[in-house]
């Protein structure tokens, strides 16, 4: 991008100013007489946008921040997702796409200021809310987001690490971060609790001083804002275009009655569910809203909305991003609704940070108000269609649990969950046989709600069907004593709004032929990643497996680039579900037969130049006669 060094230098500038400033001299705080923010002092409004640094490639967080700078944004607000750095108790990552430090540095470097929002729970579409799998194996009747000791326990620890990286870079402590969140959209939450929400309170005041503003963030119902709020917590509120800004902004002052008005959440684009419709809003609908609110001297955080306001909240994005590997949640409306793999969201970047139609209706509206950066936007970075690579069987999933799951089975009368396995992302392979002879077709069924979230079940090692969480959960099969049968079942993602109850994954009843209870299960924690992320099985011996195209399945194929590494959408034309991985780099589920979304993302930075790119798919459904895949230069939605 060739921004031109005026106003590389302007950028370069702010940020040497920003970083130099006294600490003593700064300070960011409620205005109560005047309704607004003091920044030094001074009269002061943000207008925001919001990025998750977890759904962007490390390589692309300069190039999406600048953009969000360059939109006229003065602020960006950013999500710390719990389960991120501390998968497994007590062990953290920081490191790589992980390393939040660099990240917040980074926007101070571009002269963004930043809304924190550190949970613990936050939402935003991701497993679980950003909560930790291992909170629910640690203690399976754990109450979330309350003030049980045991979560607490886990919370207290948690911020004792994060919060001690965060007070360096807050604004008073000669930082960026001009304020931080508490818990997220708690009044949505079924418990009501204020004593966590006090106990909260005192954790941040006593880790991060008592100078840094901390808010809490809700939609405009009364019982949401009486739940969700506490005093010393300044109350802020969200909403979306079609909203009456003056009834909304209203719900506000009725908990916080001087003040600034702070819309934390404007929701600039929808959310996509698989099987159903690629969503998308108006950008004249979005900037008029965004105006409208601009007009009334209100604070703003651009995002992209999961829920309608007559829905529970969810979370809302300026860039969206990627939800690579398994970090995508999944929502609970009268049914499970796990998300899709984009992020893009009809966001004002896109999913590749290309800015859109929508970027610039806002950019217009901000322009309104106050000065736009000097320069021009940089352009939308470069793609590539790398074309068709045709793909070979290795092996069905089945013939290779010896690599897959090196340790061997779990031996249990009873199936076990994902939780009592420790096994968070991913799959695992329930192994039983037929304890009696089927000639005829009998049930194979699950209890009501006992399949989280897919069995694909094979008997004899041949692909019978697919179980499915509130879909169906009955097959009739055939067949002999002792003939093997193999479920393996697909965790799509924890609930991260919408149910009160914590999501546990895998088998959570037992599987009955005819009603009868089956036994003796060999259970398999599959991990798959780790076999990938190790050159499997690209650098493995061929492996001898059926011909078949049906069943969960591995397959594999090279391909090189035209001595460039850009952008690129790959496209699975006939496949039905499964997960890609490029280069030992998880990029997350494709669902080509329920969609909307039709590929996925494929960041440059993953490719290689030079020498071949290896391609692992696990399909878990059904290739078609030729498996291909097909690389394009723009990503494919409802089926177009």
């Amino acid at each position: 991008a060739r921004m031109g060094l005026p106003a590389l230098a302007l950028l370069l500038a702010a940020g040497l100013l920003h970083t130099q400033a006294s600490p003593s001299a700064r300070s960011f705080q409620l205005d109560y007489k005047h309704n607004c923010f003091r920044k030094d002092g001074a009269p002061f409004r943000y207008i925001s946008g919001s990025i998750h640094y977890a759904r962007v490639p490390r390589p692309a967080w300069r190039d999406r921040l600048l953009k969000m700078y360059m939109s006229g944004l003065n602020t960006v607000q950013v999500y710390i997702p719990w389960n991120y750095h501390e998968m497994l108790p007590g062990v953290y990552d920081f490191t790589g796409n992980r390393d939040v430090e660099a990240f917040l540095d980074l926007t101070a470097e571009l002269g963004l200021l930043v809304i924190l929002r550190p949970g613990p729970y936050i939402c935003a579409e991701w497993e679980m809310g950003g909560l930790p799998a291992w909170l629910l194996w640690k203690q399976p009747d754990i109450n979330l987001r309350t003030s049980n000791p045991a979560y607490l326990a886990a919370v207290d620890s948690w911020l004792h690490i994060l919060l001690p990286k965060i007070k360096p870079r807050l604004y008073q402590q000669g930082g960026n971060i001009i304020s931080v969140q508490v818990e997220n959209e708690y009044g949505s939450y079924y418990a009501c609790d204020y004593g966590y929400l006090r106990h909260l309170l005192g954790s941040f005041r006593a880790l991060l001083g008592s100078e840094v503003l901390l808010f809490t963030t809700d939609s405009t119902g009364a019982e949401e804002l009486r739940c969700g709020t506490l005093q010393g917590l300044y109350a802020t509120v969200d909403f979306g275009p079609g909203s009456n800004v003056t009834e909304a902004f209203g719900a506000q002052r009725r908990v916080e009655p001087k003040g600034p008005l702070v819309n934390s959440e404007y929701y600039t684009g929808w959310l996509d569910y698989w099987g159903e419709a690629h969503a998308s809003t108006s950008a004249a609908w979005v900037a008029q809203g965004l105006e409208d609110m601009l007009q009334l001297g209100a604070n703003i955080n651009m995002q992209v909305v999961s829920w309608q306001r007559a829905q529970p909240p969810g979370e809302y994005m300026f860039h969206g991003g990627t939800n690579f590997a398994y970090w995508s949640g999944a929502d609970y409306k009268d049914q499970y609704k796990p998300v899709t793999t984009s992020y893009d969201y009809d966001a004002p970047l896109s999913e590749a940070g290309d800015p859109t139609e929508k970027l610039f209706a806002i950019r217009t509206v901000i322009s309104k108000f106050q000065p736009l950066p000097v320069g021009p936007m940089p352009p939308a970075t470069p793609k590539y269609a790398y074309g068709w690579v045709a793909l070979r069987k290795y092996a069905d999933l089945l013939d290779v649990l010896d690599v897959l799951c090196p340790s061997g089975p779990i031996q249990s009368q009873l199936p076990l969950t994902f939780e009592a396995l420790k096994q968070v992302h991913g799959f695992v392979v329930y192994h039983t046989q037929l304890p009696w002879d089927v000639p005829d077709p009998a049930t194979l069924g699950a209890p009501p709600r006992s399949i989280c979230d897919r069995g694909y079940v094979m008997l004899q090692k041949k692909y019978q069907g697919t179980l499915e969480r509130d879909g169906q959960t009955t097959l009739h099969v055939t067949g002999r004593a002792g003939d093997t049968l193999d479920i393996l079942l697909e965790n799509m993602g924890r609930i991260s709004f919408g149910a009160n109850t914590s999501d546990f994954k895998g088998l959570l009843g037992n599987l009955s032929l005819n009603s009868r209870p089956l036994s003796n299960w060999l259970i398999y924690p599959l991990a798959i990643d780790t076999a990938v992320q190790q050159g499997w099985p690209h650098t493995a011996l061929p492996k001898s497996s059926s011909g078949g195209r049906v069943g969960p399945a591995f397959y594999t194929g090279t391909f090189e680039t035209p001595g460039i590494a850009w952008d690129t959408f790959v496209k699975f034309p006939g496949w039905s579900k499964g997960l890609l991985w490029i280069n030992g780099f998880n990029l997350g589920r494709y669902w080509t037969c329920r969609g909307p979304q039709q590929t996925l993302f494929v960041p440059g930075s993953v490719l290689h130049v030079g020498h071949p790119n290896n391609i692992t798919v696990l399909e878990l459904e059904g290739v078609p006669p030729t498996p291909v895949l097909l690389f394009l230069d723009r990503p494919l939605y409802n089926r177009t």
